[in-house]
């Protein structure tokens, strides 16, 4: 298994991410009754979806506190983003719920921001694999 050296900007990124994570797990798992009839999301949906949420931040969390890191799993935290992303758009054109502007706006803003975290995610590999390579070169 192929791993890297963590850039300091990729584990702070996925420190934010995990605290997103679990702040929006939490917010949805405990206030889901609340945020049912504000957002227009059924009550089990929104809990459900915080559930999900938690051990995500577990994991990212984990993965933030470790100086080398499989290269898999942060191809793999990117992808699930990019799922989690693809999916806040599905549920919204899909006519499976009727959200109300607030529950809209809920969900157009927590997928912005999965979005930016993504591409810091992005960046901040793309600068692990650059300092890695450059550590390299400074060895030979």
């Amino acid at each position: 298994m192929a791993f890297i050296q963590s850039s300091s900007f990729l584990r702070n990124v996925l420190a934010l991410d995990a605290a997103a994570c679990a702040a929006t797990g939490l917010l949805l798992s405990f206030g889901a009754g609340a945020l049912a009839g504000l957002l227009g999301f059924p009550a089990e949906f929104l809990r459900g979806a915080g559930l999900v949420l938690l051990p995500c931040a577990a994991a990212l969390a984990f993965l933030a506190s470790r100086v080398r890191l499989p290269r898999l799993a942060v191809y793999a935290v990117i992808g699930i983003n990019i799922l989690w992303v693809a999916d806040s758009i599905l549920i919204l054109v899909a006519g499976w719920f009727q959200p109300t502007a607030l529950g809209i706006a809920f969900v157009l803003a927590q997928a912005a921001v999965v979005a930016v975290v993504t591409e810091f995610e992005v960046i901040g590999l793309k600068k692990s694999v650059a300092e890695e390579v450059q550590a390299g070169a400074a060895r030979l």
